[in-house]
């Protein structure tokens, strides 16, 4: 059964009652209280300017746990090169943007409507949204951004506009903050790739609990 919100209340129906593809809810707004008390029951909002806001809690979770990262010899060579110089919060709005804006294949359009890019940037200014940056030659060629709650950060997008960005953007986090857990939300090769795995919804919020 899928719940209707409304503006006027702040609140959410027990995860457990989410559809068979993780839908719980339709409606509602994206105001910073909402959106935190979202990703604080492992709830995240996923949908594009045709649709109203919904709401999604999956079953599973598909998330990176640090300490399995795997790098490949290439990855390794590359962060030794120094090709990239990798930044923490320095220009989240840009990361936003183009996460939003880079083409992705067999996607037309993009989830990240101006209403999602405004709400995540209030986020970032109450320091609840962070974001990496990755440059080449001080120019933005990568990064992602996502919600940290307690040691948990839950990815939101990332975007590379050069080979590998987006995956030393992952690396760098996962190396150099103090994030116990990466929430993936959705499966890619790409991230099974680096240890990404799934795990059960219990299992997800214990995690975010006890971080």
């Amino acid at each position: 059964m899928v719940y209707q919100l409304s503006e006027d209340e702040i609140w959410f129906p027990q995860t457990e009652l989410a559809d068979e593809d993780g839908l719980l809810a339709v409606g509602g707004d994206l105001s910073a209280n909402r959106l935190m008390l979202a990703y604080q029951h492992g709830i995240f909002p996923w949908y594009s300017d045709d649709t109203p806001i919904l709401w999604y809690s999956p079953h599973e979770r598909f998330v990176l746990f640090p300490d399995k990262l795997r790098i490949s010899s290439t990855m390794r060579k590359l962060i030794k090169s120094n090709k990239f110089r990798i930044t923490f919060d320095k220009c989240f709005a840009d990361v936003i943007h183009a996460c939003a804006n880079i083409r992705r294949e067999g996607e037309p359009g993009t989830w990240i409507t101006s209403a999602m890019q405004e709400a995540y940037i209030n986020l970032h200014r109450l320091d609840h949204a962070h974001s990496v940056e990755v440059w080449e030659n001080d120019v933005l060629v990568g990064g992602l951004y996502g919600v940290a709650i307690n040691r948990v950060f839950c990815g939101e997008s990332m975007f590379s506009k050069v080979n590998n960005a987006s995956k030393a953007a992952l690396i760098w986090l996962c190396q150099n903050k103090t994030y116990t857990m990466i929430d993936c939300q959705v499966y890619t090769s790409h991230l099974e790739s680096l240890g990404a795995e799934f795990i059960s919804r219990d299992d997800y919020m214990k995690h975010l609990r006890t971080g």
